[in-house]
């Protein structure tokens, strides 16, 4: 199973991209975990998740993220930010398969 992780900075309306990439992924016939937490609460899971996603809003700490990211004992984690468009219009199916692809 997939564990991919969507980086916010509250999680409103992460919270519904995460249920529409759920769907995607049923669609899809994957079976894969996704949630979101804020920035301040992703250092503790980094060893549970195969890819990390940030919102447009938290791009400014991709940087953060990656550095943090690549010290993970289980090997470097990729790590992107979720294109704006699709997240403006939650693209859920969009947004999964952005995340399958890095996932490989």
């Amino acid at each position: 199973m997939k564990t991919i992780l969507l980086v916010c900075s509250a999680g409103m309306s992460t919270s519904l991209l995460v249920t529409k990439m759920e769907g995607a992924a049923k669609d899809a016939g994957v079976e894969c975990k996704i949630f979101a937490l804020p920035f301040s609460d992703a250092p503790r899971v980094l060893e549970e998740v195969d890819c990390i996603l940030l919102g447009p809003q938290v791009r400014f700490q991709k940087a953060a993220i990656e550095k943090l990211a690549a010290g993970r004992k289980a090997g470097a984690i990729p790590v992107d930010v979720i294109d704006m468009r699709d997240y403006g219009t939650m693209n859920g199916k969009a947004v999964f398969e952005a995340a399958m692809k890095m996932i490989g």
